[in-house]
């Protein structure tokens, strides 16, 4: 009997998703009703609008059972309508609501169709002139990107395009947190000087800033370390540079790794280099990043190593 307790305990659960889904569907098809009694002549002439705006609700009421049921494409494709409806009404913060709303329930189940309705948001978003919500929409579309699309490309590109807005409305700290993700990708791109612009500028700002100046040593860091993957006098340079501007970096962990990898690089010499990294390393992991930058480092000396056959 035990087989048969496991299957009753799994459609228990079910039975109430099921349940929310009928009633979502008897909502949507209330709201189509509704919608077509709005449309037709005499629905126009009375109170045509206000039919509208009932289908809306019953839209976004399917939306919200479809979501508890967690069927995700059928809750984005009613928020969706609910939508549409909004802009038919001339309600444009209601209809990019609900295309965030619509976006989020796709994230679950269809990715490009969750940025489809963002760019959509988003539109709507800027035509009102509220710049600082369709940053965070191009934030949202990038972190997908990002993650389950796995396209850098376009997530630097809209990391990018929040910043100019963030940037727009003087929100500075969430341009420059953009900007760094930017930085980030570039440099695994191998596109070293466009990172470098970035990470030097966050740091000149972060400097100034009693807040951030903890900060700007890494920033500063990993300016030094894209330099040094374009070449090893350039990364000197930098680095003296750096000690100059923010005499702080000079007694960081930061700067001390960063002669000691600077040397071992003139010296040819791999043990070196390895050790300075593993000392610093046991004190403050390195993140992934700055491991694959590293590697990258300690790969470009193993190949000059002198060959001692």
């Amino acid at each position: 009997g035990g087989v048969d307790g496991g299957a009753g305990a799994g459609e228990g659960k079910g039975e109430k998703e099921k349940e929310k889904e009928e009633e979502a569907k008897r909502l949507l098809s209330e709201a189509d009703r509704k919608v077509r009694g709005a449309s037709s002549f005499l629905g126009a002439l009375f109170g045509g609008s206000s039919r509208l705006e009932d289908a809306c609700e019953c839209y976004t009421r399917a939306a919200n059972l479809f979501k508890m049921a967690k069927n995700w494409s059928e809750a984005g494709s009613a928020f969706c309508r609910a939508s549409r409806l909004h802009e038919q009404l001339q309600s444009k913060p209601d209809a990019a609501s609900r295309l965030v709303d619509a976006a989020n329930a796709f994230k679950k189940c269809d990715p490009q169709e969750a940025v489809s309705c963002l760019l959509r948001a988003i539109d709507i978003y800027t035509d009102m002139g509220r710049f600082t919500v369709a940053a965070k929409q191009h934030v949202a579309i990038a972190e997908i990107y990002e993650g389950d699309l796995v396209d850098v490309h376009k997530a630097m590109a809209h990391y990018e395009q929040a910043a100019d807005y963030f940037k727009g409305e003087e929100s500075t700290s969430s341009a420059n947190k953009c900007l760094l993700k930017v930085a980030t990708f570039a440099a695994q791109l191998e596109q070293f000087p466009r990172a470098i612009d970035i990470y030097e500028q966050v740091g000149s700002v972060a400097m100034d800033s009693p807040l951030l100046k903890y900060s700007a040593k890494d920033h500063f860091f990993r300016a030094a370390l894209c330099h040094f993957c374009i070449d090893q006098i350039n990364a000197r340079l930098a680095v003296q540079r750096y000690e100059g501007m923010f005499p702080a970096f000079s007694d960081s962990r930061e700067c001390k790794l960063l002669k000691k990898l600077l040397e071992a690089h003139e010296e040819q010499n791999v043990d070196a280099f390895t050790d300075a990294v593993k000392e610093f390393d046991s004190i403050s992991r390195l993140d992934q990043w700055l491991t694959t930058i590293l590697l990258r480092l300690k790969r470009s000396l193993q190949a000059e190593e002198p060959d001692l056959r």
